[in-house]
């Protein structure tokens, strides 16, 4: 079980697509912003419970990624287009965002919504990690997609624990050109799963022919 060169490029892809969709820089800004008027122990407990939350749910499509596939008669090559495509979308909303009222019903367990839903395991990083999970050809690999799982939800608590100091120093600005340079990464991810996914098609339509 040795990590070789292409294991090690495996983690830099999963690491890297995982934690740029899962973008733990808006989750701690919208997490200091909800949390502002709570005593330091509630933001804590918030924290914590949100990243359980989120690492139980990533770990649970990681797992069943196969079962899904198999009980909608799903194939890999169509996940990927279709992932890709939400991607796709992701990236174009990270790049034009629009501003997001809670209603305070929504807001009434900020661990839950919107921390941990959607901003920690959304849909388009669900769909990243079941892609990924699927795409796993060893033991190592499969073991990769729950170590990246476990370093951005990691990024994400060290971000929100730190996050008064960290946007004290990192203005409105900033924080929207980061989210922006990370959306140019979703989008080149979202076009690889396109292209795989085309490709994948092409050639299992090409194999079944007569």
């Amino acid at each position: 079980m040795a990590l070789d060169f292409g294991s090690f490029n495996y983690a830099l892809v999963a690491i890297a697509s995982i934690t740029a969709i899962m973008n733990p820089i808006s989750t701690a800004a919208v997490y200091t912003t909800l949390t502002e008027d709570l005593t330091d122990e509630n933001r804590r407990n918030i924290i914590r419970e949100s990243m359980q939350i989120g690492l139980f749910v990533l770990f649970f499509f990681a797992i069943t990624g196969q079962v899904i596939f198999f009980l909608f008669g799903l194939t890999l090559p169509a996940f990927k287009i279709a992932g890709g495509i939400l991607l796709m979308s992701f990236a174009i909303g990270m790049l034009y965002p629009k501003k997001v009222i809670y209603s305070p019903e929504e807001l009434e367990n900020i661990a839950i919504v919107p921390l941990a839903f959607p901003l920690t395991c959304g849909a388009g990083t669900i769909t990243t990690v079941i892609l990924l999970a699927s795409e796993a050809s060893s033991i190592v690999e499969t073991l990769i997609v729950y170590l990246a799982i476990i370093v951005a939800i990691g990024l994400s608590y060290i971000l929100m624990t730190y996050s008064a100091l960290i946007f004290k120093y990192i203005g409105e600005h900033e924080v929207r050109v980061i989210v922006r340079l990370l959306s140019i990464f979703v989008l080149a991810i979202a076009v690889q799963f396109l292209i795989s996914g085309i490709t994948d098609a092409i050639i299992e339509v090409y194999n079944s022919l007569p």
